[in-house]
């Protein structure tokens, strides 16, 4: 339920890290030494015979190697073999589907100086998983946190999403989500020939990630051998069957693509579109926490629990064109679009159990080292919850790439691209009760911890029972910030647009007899804004009064209308027997009066941040040999000036009068970040790449944000009241719009062998030292004087006599810094290169260790467990495939890690979430001749193991907090390629 919570704890105060200039030119010259170290004296030149590609076209090995690739890649030449690398990779064996999408991965590994791992199409428009997440969860040091049972919160070497970014075909995107993270479920994989992850940093890939930058690689028309058009359809079915009346278990997938040339191969045309409908079914639990101080006379008690089963509907349909013109090896251009239209529904039904942080009467506990395993509580008054809640978004990307070649050893590259993403939600909640504010008949209800660490609740009353169950506010929580409201339900329609604009030029030559292979300088000028706008009521039953105030007479409780009932529906697996299935759009457009919700909180939401970004960049590339060992590398930095602003409101309440007022910040400043790498290959097709680079990540968007609550509490004006940090008048929350970025200076080394056969191993080791880090909870004093205007002369005497004008403001700030640590391992082996007996099998397996420790300068002796990060990671892949017919199960692990989760009113918190671990597999068939062929059949599962995820509190498992079954997916599809 949607609760004011009056009142805030008071925080330590923490001061502001600044760096002197001195210390950050010493921080960019240490990397740029350990950078300059990279490259060994004693070197033979290596003479250029083609070209010199677009440095932005890094690790893409379908780009032809006389002709630039014409979007916007970071630059990553191929790394030398003695037999020259296409000979020792097997081309001469053919092979399609999932050993074709890793020999593909493999490739682009191998072929770049970069520390990099790639998911590779099996065939156009067939990425090898259901969803892009899926498949880069697979990778090494990537994992992915579960949201509604999809794959949807990447990390990478235990850095969380707020640390990396993603492009487009090497273009920064924006976001349908609240923040700067990507929700990979506004992309349909169909569209997607490659997806690389970098691990590590290059002068020319731009707004690149402290953690690792993810590249969405659309396929290229021009590369293609010959015309494709290929058509595929997938029913889907959960394991669960539908909790909801109005919800479904079964779901569709479509696509179809188009691939073709013309002009004498001059032009080329890709089309692609998609259609989705994805439904899912979750069981889930929270518990508000546990009350007591867990001793064996106060032990842990369940405080509060809300149980409730859930139907998702998730719709997604879009389209992708690509053209690309070479009309002569002169001129090269290529523009992109995207659309992607994405509509998500849920109906979600249950009960809130106020429990040991409410007034109910315990009996019969039973403890266990100090954990209340089962408890009964009587008079308990519950609320029935019938909820809905739908989200609409909508996402545009459009990119136009010229590569123009100005002399033989000079190309000019402009790229211009736009981004624009919207989304608005409609999140309605209604409460159903035994009367207003804990009148009515009282509950007994038994609670009882289960093995898997939630509690089976069994109550006495009926909840089905429409004679006692009413719209009310059962508790009596509705609070509009200056005195009650009937509190029947709450709606929430918050909305986002994020628009980013880019334009980039760069020129790129070669040198002839020299070390230093070529040369590229650049530049690159973004505009991004994000805008964010709220809108809240409150409902309560139709009747008399005015503004659901209480006071005026609002009807405390109402009927519940037979028009809104849609049967019952049983919470079985909690131990209620049945809950009243309520239609709650019903409810809205007929039973409720709807009251803006104007508390200063939730006045001071809306803000508009907007970032002005010029990136100059310059770097050159090694090839040439070092003691007889061929070596490639660069040797570049970049300048990043940033001016970022935000708009909003400043709102405060006194004696129940609101006050709001605009508010505008303006900061700027600039960042020097530079890069190396190197790739040395000391024995055939085995090599050593190293990386040193300083990089940077932008804070959250919503922790930028003008916006100020400020609080002013007039009871704490007592003339015995001299201490203002226990009993402060005036606190303040809100953003920060002075953020820095996150700072990071990176230590990359990979240790890579690849076989003649195929397959390859590779152990890689990364450090990262953490500066700016972003301290959500930091707290300072501050002198609020200047709100002395706002009191009565008494209260000014009051306050002024006992110095109590020195208040906390809460707000973000760069205090923290700390470490990573880890270590990555990968093998991949298909097994034919052992024995031909086994020609067909193969596996794929990684594995990830982790370390780190990050400390706020307001709490320098405990360090905080980095968001995302699970120590152990891994991922192992067994496959078959051969004549037509292909297998594969894989099994990923990640042990506990920090989650983000939503908390009181959808605000994101974090809690620590039980190591999983899933298991999928897949079957097919692709006909190989006849009239048939072409046509392929496929069927897939998605979480055999049925592993729930689970959070839990204060380091202990016992304290659950979210537990949440989402049950098996099961996929069959067929797919048919001209």
């Amino acid at each position: 339920m949607t609760k004011f919570m009056p009142g805030r704890a008071d925080r330590a105060v923490a001061p502001t890290r600044h760096l002197s200039l001195s210390a950050r030119l010493a921080e960019c010259a240490s990397t740029t030494a350990l950078a300059a170290a990279l490259v060994m004296p004693g070197v033979a030149f290596a003479q250029a015979t083609t070209p010199n590609a677009n440095p932005t076209a890094k690790a893409q090995v379908e780009a032809t190697t006389s002709q630039a690739d014409p979007t916007p890649q970071p630059a990553a030449p191929a790394v030398p073999s003695p037999a020259d690398a296409p000979a020792a990779v097997d081309d001469s064996i053919v092979v399609t589907g999932i050993r074709a999408g890793l020999e593909s991965s493999a490739r682009i590994k191998r072929q770049s100086v970069l520390i990099v791992d790639s998911v590779s199409a099996e065939d156009v428009g067939k990425l090898p998983d259901v969803s892009i997440a899926d498949s880069l969860a697979r990778l090494p040091g990537v994992t992915a946190q579960r949201l509604e049972g999809r794959d949807q919160r990447l990390s990478i070497r235990g850095l969380g999403p707020d640390f990396s970014t993603t492009l487009l075909n090497g273009r920064e995107q924006v976001t349908v989500g609240d923040n700067r993270g990507v929700e990979y479920d506004q992309y349909p994989s169909e569209f997607f020939k490659t997806v690389n992850v970098y691990k590590s940093a290059d002068a020319s890939l731009v707004a690149a990630g402290i953690s690792g930058t993810v590249d969405l690689r659309m396929l290229r028309p021009l590369d293609q051998g010959k015309r494709v058009i290929a058509v595929s359809a997938r029913g889907e079915m959960n394991g669960i069957n539908k909790l909801n009346p109005d919800g479904t278990r079964y779901g569709y997938r479509a696509s179809a693509t188009y691939v073709d040339k013309f002009a004498n191969d001059t032009l080329g045309i890709a089309l692609g579109a998609s259609a989705t409908l994805t439904p899912s079914q979750d069981e889930r639990y929270n518990a508000w926490g546990y009350a007591g101080s867990g001793t064996a006379a106060s032990p842990f008690v369940l405080g509060g629990a809300k149980p409730y089963v859930q139907s998702n509907e998730l719709k997604r349909y879009g389209g992708v064109a690509t053209i690309e013109w070479r009309p002569s090896n002169v001129f090269h251009s290529t523009f992109d679009a995207l659309y992607s239209h994405f509509e998500e529904t849920q109906h979600l039904r249950g009960i809130e159990f106020p429990l040991g942080f409410s007034s109910p009467t315990q009996s019969g506990v039973t403890v266990n080292d100090g954990f209340a395993t089962s408890t009964t509580f009587s008079g308990v008054h519950a609320i029935q919850r019938n909820d809905y809640n739908q989200r609409k978004a909508e996402n545009f990307s459009f990119g136009w790439n010229n590569d123009l070649k100005l002399t033989e050893k000079i190309h000019l590259n402009v790229d211009a691209s736009w981004s624009h993403a919207t989304r608005t939600d409609f999140l309605l909640e209604t409460y159903t009760g035994v009367g207003y504010g804990g009148t009515g008949p009282n509950d007994t209800v038994k609670v009882t911890q289960q093995a898997n660490g939630i509690y089976k609740i069994v109550p006495t009353l009926d909840y089905t029972d429409t004679s006692v169950f009413k719209l009310t506010d059962p508790q009596g929580w509705g609070y509009n910030g200056t005195q009650a409201v009937v509190q029947s339900g709450f709606l929430n329609r918050p909305s986002f647009k994020d628009d980013l604009k880019s334009l980039r030029a760069s020129l790129n030559g070669e040198f002839d007899n020299s070390i230093v292979k070529s040369w590229e300088a650049g530049a690159n000028y973004s505009r991004r804004e994000k805008t964010s706008a709220y809108q809240s009521y409150f409902l309560c039953p139709k009747g008399a009064g005015t503004n659901c105030t209480v006071a005026s007479g609002t009807p405390t409780s109402a009927p519940i209308p037979s028009q809104a009932i849609l049967g019952k529906i049983p919470l079985d697996y909690l131990g209620v027997p049945a809950v009243l299935a309520l239609d709650p759009l019903y409810l809205y457009n007929n039973s409720f009066n709807t009251f803006y919700d104007n508390r200063p909180s939730s006045l001071v939401r809306d803000n508009v941040v907007t970032e002005n970004v010029y990136t100059g960049y310059a770097k050159i590339t090694i090839d040439g040999d070092v003691g007889g060992k061929a070596l490639k590398g660069s040797i570049g930095t970049q300048v990043v000036h940033s001016e970022q602003r935000s708009d909003g409101q400043i709102a405060s309440v006194v004696n129940g009068v609101v006050t709001i007022a605009p508010a505008s910040q303006k900061v700027s400043y600039t960042n020097v970040l530079p890069s190396a790498t190197m790739a040395v290959e000391l024995i055939p097709l085995g090599y050593v790449k190293l990386g040193a680079s300083q990089t940077m990540v932008r804070p959250r968007l919503d922790q930028e944000r003008v916006t100020q609550d400020v609080a002013i509490n007039v009871a704490n004006i007592q003339t015995n009241n001299t201490n203002a940090g226990l009993n402060p008048v005036f606190t303040s929350s809100g953003g920060n719009v002075a953020l820095k970025p996150y700072q990071s200076t990176n230590i990359d080394v990979s240790l890579e062998k690849y076989f003649h056969g195929g397959g390859y191993v590779a152990l890689s080791g990364y450090f990262k030292h953490l500066t700016d880090f972003v301290d959500p909870n930091n707290s300072y004093a501050y002198d609020f004087s200047s709100l002395l205007g706002a009191l009565t002369p008494a209260q000014q005497a009051i306050v002024t006599a006992n110095k109590l004008t020195i208040g906390n403001v809460s707000a973000p700030a760069n205090t923290g810094r700390g470490t990573v640590l880890g270590l990555e391992a990968t093998v991949s082996v298909p097994f034919k290169s052992l024995t031909k007996v086994l020609d067909g099998f193969g596996v794929f397996v990684s594995g990830n260790y982790t370390e780190s420790e990050i400390k706020f300068a307001s709490n320098p002796t405990q360090p905080i467990t980095l968001p995302g990060l699970s120590k152990w990671t891994g991922s192992g892949t067994v496959y078959y495939e051969k004549n037509g017919f292909q297998a594969r199960v894989n099994y990923r692990y990640r042990s506990s890690f920090l989650a983000e989760v939503a908390g009181l009113s959808a605000n994101p918190t974090y809690r620590t979430a039980r190591s999983e671990g899933i298991l999928d597999a897949q079957i097919g068939y692709e006909f190989q001749e006849g009239f048939l062929k072409g046509f392929a059949i496929l069927a897939q599962a998605k979480n055999l193991t049925d592993r729930p995820f689970v959070t839990y509190q204060n380091d202990d498992p016992r304290q659950v907090i979210d537990y949440q079954r989402y049950g098996r997916d099961y996929y069959l599809g067929v797919t048919y390629k001209f």
